[in-house]
Formats: structure tokens, sequence, C-alpha cells
């Protein structure tokens, strides 16, 4: 079974709470979704691998870490996954970016697949899929298909929040996927929107209300 990571800092929790006020503006929206991306990135690549360096500091030669060549590649889901997409490269400037479209259908809530592109050697990657919300988990595990189609092996989902019910559905259909949230919220309501959630990601990010 996979893990579900619910990265609960304290200044993520603050700025987590001004973006679910609906007053909110696009613009203070924007830069707090680019903020909380980057500090849960420190957490998606905790357990990236390192190895020794020799280094010449202004005093002396000493042996010191850095990171063991990982590839990474974020994927965001389009549209709302593309808002965590610069605080990720923020903190891994060397990431490659892809992307998958998808959209819900409105009457069967259901996603629908209408673009993907991906890096090459998505197989020797660690992929990041973005997408700020998981709500029933349905575009989340299309996303999965499509980056396993690649042949990649290493998948991991960074989500801002989360309704229980896609929390259960990822992991019962990709187990080898970790999850990383910022809160799991209540639940989801008859529009399969979650609650409390912060309404429509995708629209507060890009002032399409």
């Amino acid at each position: 079974m996979s893990t579900l990571h619910v990265i609960d800092h304290p200044m993520i929790q603050h700025k987590l709470t001004i973006m679910r006020d609906k007053e909110t503006p696009s613009s203070v929206f924007r830069q707090l979704l680019y903020e909380i991306s980057l500090m849960m990135g420190y957490e998606v690549t905790r357990d990236f691998p390192l190895q020794d360096v020799e280094v010449e500091t202004p005093l002396e030669v000493a042996t010191l870490k850095k990171i063991a060549g990982k590839k990474v590649a974020i994927v965001p889901i389009l549209r709302a996954g593309l808002g965590m997409v610069d605080g990720l490269r923020e903190l891994i400037p060397v990431a490659r970016v892809g992307f998958i479209g998808l959209y819900r259908d409105e009457t069967t809530h259901q996603p629908v697949p209408y673009y993907c592109k991906l890096p090459k050697g998505m197989e020797h990657r660690m992929c990041i899929l973005t997408d700020p919300m998981l709500a029933t988990g349905g575009s989340a595990c299309d996303a999965i298909d499509l980056v396993k189609k690649t042949g990649c092996k290493d998948i991991r989902l960074m989500c801002l929040v989360a309704a229980p019910e896609g929390v259960r559905k990822v992991q019962e259909t990709h187990p080898d996927v970790d999850i990383y949230v910022a809160a799991v919220d209540r639940e989801l309501n008859s529009n399969c929107y979650i609650l409390p959630g912060l309404g429509d990601a995708g629209d507060r990010i890009f002032g399409t209300i």
C-alpha cells in the first residue's frame, strides 16, 4: 500500500488557510501555491540519494554531500497542476517538465484525457505528478497510468488538498505511488468537490471564476 504523507508544517497550514478564503484574490492565491509547493518539495525529495564529493572551501578541502545524479520530471495535470510547477523548479532547476491534459466531464465526473507530452527517458526519472486537488482520484489515476506506460517506476503524487475518497482510490489502484498532501479534508459533496476545500483551484489560479 502506498504511503500518505501529510505535510502539516505550521507555515504550510497558515498559507493554506489564506488560500481557502474565498476573498483571497488570484494573485495572492498563486503566490501562496508557489510557496507551499516549494516547501512541500523538500519532503517529496527527502529520500534522494547522496554521494561524497571533495570541495575546496575558502579554508580547507572537505568531503561533503551532493545529490547522486537523480533525474527528475515534474508533470502537472493541466490546468491547475501548472500552479505547482514553479515552486518545484525553484527547488530542482534541472528538472524536466512534462504535461498531462485531463478535464472532468461535468455529467459523469470522470476524467477525459486530451493531451500528453512527457520528457524523454522517463524510465530513468523520478516523476512528481502535481495537481492541487485530489478529489475522486480519477484524474490522478489516469495520469499515473500514462506515466507508467513510459516505463517510469518512481512516481510520486503531490497535491495540496485531498478528499479521503481520492486517497483511497489512488492507494487501491496504484499501491506503489506515494501521495504527498498538505491536508486531507472531510469529504466530497454531490458534485465531487472537496469539502471544506478551496473551490476550483484552476479557476482561482487563473482568475476564470
